[in-house]
């Protein structure tokens, strides 16, 4: 293994490192902070409070909207997925893109085997990007329309604001768990409805955070109910956001370490050109085929691989064991994906990069794959 290099190559699972600050975060709270949040009226809740708050603010930020109450906290984009799709008691017909991960995909297959919503895929190309001049198939029925920002097989990413238009006021929820931090998410000038995220893969923090974006906060019903700190003489929900939607204590020092994280996003150590240098030599080798957008403009920085005589777990493992590079074989949890690019049932050899890999870890990885072609 090349001395220093940054060889971890699977962000699209979880990205690390992180930045420093997130495990002083979680440390200080755990150690010096303590308390809890919106219970008790004493300095520590005090202070836990604000910081969740400004968590909440930064999130927004982010997310490009300027209402934070409508971002609520949720352990992971799985948790926040289910918080809504099971809470806007869906009716008709829902759209997805081709590239829906589990999170998506399987709760919405729960409500279509109980609630007998029907599911239809939205017309996309050979990359699976959206294609904008087929979405007049969407009728009048339709009561929601999801989309993966930013695909976790191949990094397609999807035109937003250019779907949102062409649908109109139909609803749309967004998975920007791929893309949130690393691609531009603008909720209020694109009029998203709702937006689900995690915090620990592209926003860099730890894992157990994430959440959601809700415009219409007043749909969804809430999925858990307990202890929110407010409204405890009733024993109803509270009825307004963020509060209907976060029952019971939350993870604080994750959040601590998210907002860590948020306030101290590294600059890129490679540039947009070093990451097309390095895919366009891999496509120039002839026992790789690469998956990943048509247009290197709706690229995000994940794609996949296969090796046309290695079987990809095999290419997983000897680019580890040779080599100490950490990818990712398999399905990656997003089947339908890889039946709509035919790679199912084998999958691919997935490549997704962090800001911390600089130009000569790109140049090791190019020469590890040209190693193992021979």
């Amino acid at each position: 293994m090349k001395k220093n290099a940054l060889t971890y190559f699977d962000n699209a699972a979880t990205s690390f490192p992180k930045p420093v600050a997130v495990a002083s975060a979680i440390t200080e709270y755990l150690t010096e902070t303590g308390g809890t949040y919106g219970r008790s009226a004493h300095g520590r809740a005090f202070r836990v409070s604000a910081e969740v708050e400004a968590c909440r603010d930064a999130l927004a930020d982010a997310l490009g909207t300027e209402t934070p109450e409508c971002v609520s906290f949720a352990h992971n984009a799985t948790h926040a997925s289910n918080l809504l799709l099971r809470g806007l008691n869906l009716k008709g017909t829902v759209w997805h893109s081709p590239m829906e991960h589990n999170a998506i995909m399987r709760p919405l297959e729960y409500l279509r085997k109980k609630r007998r919503i029907q599911l239809r895929e939205l017309p996309a190309g050979s990359d699976g990007k959206i294609q904008l001049d087929k979405l007049d198939l969407i009728g009048k029925d339709t009561a929601l329309v999801v989309v993966n920002h930013q695909s976790n097989v191949n990094g397609v990413i999807q035109p937003l604001r250019e779907i949102k238009k062409a649908i109109g006021e139909t609803p749309i929820l967004v998975d920007a768990s791929q893309s949130l931090g690393n691609s531009p998410v603008k909720t209020d000038e694109w009029e998203l409805d709702y937006v689900i995220f995690t915090g620990h893969k592209s926003l860099l923090g730890p894992t157990g955070t994430g959440g959601f974006f809700a415009r219409h906060s007043d749909l969804p019903e809430p999925l858990l109910f307990g202890g929110t700190g407010s409204q405890s003489d009733s024993l109803d929900m509270p009825a307004f956001a963020p509060d209907k939607f976060e029952a019971g204590t939350p993870n604080v020092a994750g959040i601590f370490g998210l907002l860590g994280a948020l306030q101290n996003r590294p600059e890129p150590e490679h540039t947009p050109d070093d990451f097309r240098k390095l895919l366009e030599e891999i496509e120039d080798l002839p026992q790789y085929e690469i998956y990943r957008a048509k247009s290197l403009l709706d690229q995000g920085e994940t794609f996949s691989l296969r090796h046309r005589s290695i079987d990809v777990s095999e290419l997983n493992a000897r680019l580890y064991h040779d080599f100490g590079i950490e990818t990712r074989s398999g399905l990656h949890c997003a089947p339908m994906a890889h039946r709509f690019l035919g790679t199912f049932p084998q999958g691919t050899c997935r490549v997704s990069l962090s800001p911390y890999h600089r130009p000569d870890d790109l140049a090791y990885l190019l020469d590890a794959l040209k190693r193992i072609e021979k």
